[in-house]
């Protein structure tokens, strides 16, 4: 099983600086059984922390068993969110960025 945490805080090192370059988001991830974390892009900079900090742009709400499932595409994200799976308060935000973190 993928951790959440772990895979999140592996962004940075995944992420090409010149892919964000120009951009600014601030994701809230809350994963239910893992914790919450921000993922804040500003400027070619992509940052993890713990908790949540500054206003989101788009909040992830999931569990751990979910999220993993997400991750290795054992579980489809539109079907997730119709089965009330994965809850995303901002769809257009997150598929503007779903490539960028390895979710599509």
């Amino acid at each position: 099983m993928i951790d959440p945490r772990e895979y999140l805080f592996d962004l940075p090192a995944k992420t090409k600086p010149e892919v964000l370059e120009g951009h600014f988001t601030i994701f809230h991830f809350e994963v239910d059984g893992s914790g919450h974390y921000t993922v804040h892009v500003e400027d070619s900079v992509l940052l993890v922390k713990d908790g949540l900090h500054g206003e989101a742009i788009c909040r992830v709400t999931t569990t751990s068993e979910s999220f993993s499932k997400l991750i290795s595409k054992d579980l489809n994200p539109m079907m997730a969110m119709m089965t009330g799976k994965l809850k995303i308060s901002n769809p257009g935000e997150m598929i503007k960025y779903a490539k960028i973190f390895g979710l599509l």
